[in-house]
């Protein structure tokens, strides 16, 4: 006999819908063979593609998939939160009451007598509060599995929200120019630990100068690399059409093509 949906209480009432949702996710756990044999470890990739699926939608502007990646994330969540109640480690109510006394504590400027008037105020204070708990670093919490650039900015930030900063962004081109030359040098000498070395003091200082214009240099990238592919594939499509490969095309026949990309603001 199948085992009956767990409904909300009140059909319009959030918590009730919560409440159900968490019933729901335990009687996964209980009854179907792939969700009991799930693990922490088993599905923590699957929470990194969901959030990025979320900035997807995000970037989409796409207010539909959102509300879905969003409650795939969710899922997520409890699931975690189930696991870890079904081996009497912590449950969602551990988890969210830790998260609302961090948020309260790390907002002394709203709920106690701090000063806080400006954004790089809030951050300083957010920084030095997290230090107060028992952190030895500022750089602590930076995932080592963050995509390379979106890391780098994520280090550099929490550098500068203690002062670690270039105040002159002359400093910071000048810096850029330094690392190109330093790695052309190192090409140059057929240097290759100093070449793999250099390139990524140059990845690091572009970072830093996207940064200090209010730019995302991980966004960034992914919109330039989106781009190229967008106008490759028109290439393809053109060669396609012409009954050739494109591996029989010259290289200025394919230039022309992307400049027809190009064009069609591909």
């Amino acid at each position: 006999m199948p085992t009956p949906v767990p409904l909300p209480s009140d059909a319009t009432d959030t918590l009730s819908y919560m409440e159900a949702f968490i019933r729901l996710v335990r009687i996964l756990r209980e009854l179907c063979p792939w969700d009991m044999k799930q693990t922490h470890g088993s599905i923590s990739h699957l929470l990194i593609e969901e959030a990025y699926e979320t900035v997807d939608a995000i970037v989409a502007n796409d207010d539909q998939e959102l509300s879905k990646e969003l409650g795939d994330i969710l899922l997520h969540v409890v699931m975690h939160c189930v696991m870890a109640e079904q081996r009497g480690a912590f449950d969602l109510r551990t988890v969210i009451d830790n998260e609302f006394k961090k948020l309260v504590n790390r907002h002394p400027h709203i709920f106690a007598d701090a000063k806080a008037d400006t954004e790089d105020a809030v951050l300083q204070n957010w920084e030095r509060l997290k230090m107060n708990e028992g952190r030895t670093s500022v750089l602590d919490g930076v995932p080592r599995a963050l995509p390379a650039a979106l890391r780098a900015q994520r280090v550099q930030e929490k550098a500068a929200n203690v002062g670690f900063d270039w105040k002159d962004r002359k400093d910071v081109w000048a810096k850029v120019d330094e690392e190109i030359a330093e790695v052309k040098h190192e090409i140059e000498n057929n240097n290759t630990p100093g070449v793999q070395r250099e390139f990524g003091d140059v990845f690091f200082a572009l970072v830093n100068a996207a940064r200090h214009v209010g730019v995302i240099a991980e966004e960034s990238l992914h919109g330039t690399t989106n781009a190229f592919m967008r106008r490759f594939q028109h290439i393809e499509a053109r060669a396609r059409e012409a009954g050739t490969e494109l591996h029989a095309m010259t290289l200025e026949e394919m230039d022309a093509y992307w400049d027809e990309a190009k064009g069609k603001g591909l």
